[in-house]
């Protein structure tokens, strides 16, 4: 009688770890993405806010967690998903550049995203031309 509450017991220990761990994701856990790194709007007239839609699917075995967004100066905003995105599946970062905050001319604005990746991070330049 023992062996067979032994046998239920470690039978549903394993079985109630699942694989939650995968859909959730864990320190450690590193994936890896695809995505442009290069974003061009060609001319853009002066005081256009630009706007970028940047596609970056992960194409690694875990979760993808973007942690942070980073942009080199005040004129690029960014919106992502918070959510973990699963292995296979594309999320969409918005970027926007405010040329009215920019110069004449060729103008070129990297954002940074970190992540769950190797390298951590991943430079995203975003480039327009700006006219009167």
């Amino acid at each position: 009688m023992k062996k067979v509450f032994l046998l239920a017991a470690i039978s549903l220990g394993l079985f109630s770890c699942g694989d939650g761990a995968k859909s959730e994701g864990q320190i450690g856990q590193y994936t890896t993405v695809e995505v442009q790194d290069f974003h061009n709007a060609g001319s853009v007239a002066k005081g256009e806010k630009v706007e970028f839609d940047i596609k970056m699917k992960n194409t690694g075995d875990y979760p993808l967690m973007i942690a942070d967004i980073s942009a080199a100066c005040a004129c690029t905003v960014s919106n992502f998903e918070k959510d973990p995105i699963q292995p296979g599946e594309t999320t969409i970062i918005n970027a926007t550049i405010d040329t009215d905050e920019t110069g004449k001319g060729v103008i070129k604005k990297p954002i940074t995203v970190s992540a769950n990746t190797r390298p951590s991070s991943t430079v995203i330049m975003l480039q327009a031309t700006v006219i009167d």
